[in-house]
């Protein structure tokens, strides 16, 4: 209802009907653009640090090993902390120029710090993101990995397959299934990311870091802009929509085959 007026909190008691003049500004805005750019960027990048990522530490826990719980748990820890206090970690930790981890190393190599939030702030949420959601990967493909039958690997090696043939061959088609449902349940998450971009970036530079959901914020409760921002709200939600009619129609056909 809202996103067919003219409503701002600067403006109270002042509302008029406007049709669908919210959702002609909204599309029509350079922001969108970008911010839907970016938020299949930050998706696709998530994406492919966490499949890559969960299929390497899942190959590797599944490796016996001295400790290999507390391994296990230390891999899984980051997907309990929530995701203020992830971003504020490597704000504060990792990324801070002056004496962030990065920046330290970098001055013991004898190389430039890099402010990352101001020089690549897009790579910096994906790097937090993907970090917060990589023990999840890992978890879903280390259970794939560990309900494949032993006798497979076994008649692998009597035909003398290497670690790599019997990877692509016989590992890697094992857990297609596992990464569709990975790559399904997150997209559906990655869609909304927020509270990492508003602690971080604020969707800055410009709006070099910004997504669809920091836009919909932007122009709620920075422009106060309800009217615009309801629009905005209802376009997210139809394309998030959209995403998530294609990836099950794709998780059902892969569990079909």
């Amino acid at each position: 209802y809202f996103s067919l007026l003219n409503y701002n909190l600067l403006s109270p008691g002042m509302e008029s009907f406007v049709g669908l003049l919210n959702y002609e500004y909204f599309l029509s805005d350079p922001a969108f653009i970008a911010a839907l750019i970016n938020t299949l960027l930050l998706v696709a990048g998530v994406l492919l640090i966490t499949v890559i990522g969960g299929i390497a530490f899942a190959l590797l826990l599944d490796q016996p090993m001295y400790g290999q719980g507390i391994v296990r748990i230390l891999v899984i820890a980051p997907f309990f902390v929530m995701p203020t206090v992830a971003a504020l970690v490597w704000k504060n930790m990792f990324m801070n120029p002056v004496n962030g981890l990065f920046a330290h190393l970098a001055k013991a190599l004898g190389l430039q710090p890099i402010d990352w939030l101001a020089n690549a702030p897009l790579f910096s949420v994906i790097l937090i993101v993907a970090w917060q959601w990589l023990p999840f990967a890992t978890l879903i493909m280390l259970t794939a990995l560990q309900s494949l039958d032993e006798e497979q690997k076994e008649a692998s090696e009597m035909d003398g397959a290497g670690p790599i043939s019997k990877f692509i061959y016989i590992i890697l088609p094992h857990m297609a299934r596992a990464i569709t449902v990975v790559i399904l349940i997150q997209t559906i998450f990655l869609l909304s990311v927020f509270a990492e971009i508003l602690v971080t970036t604020n969707g800055g530079p410009g709006t070099d870091s910004t997504n669809l959901t920091y836009l919909v914020y932007a122009q709620a409760l920075l422009q106060f802009d309800i009217g615009g921002a309801s629009a905005g709200g209802i376009v997210a939600v139809v394309l998030a929509n959209i995403v998530a009619i294609f990836l099950v129609r794709l998780v059902g056909k892969n569990l079909e085959a």
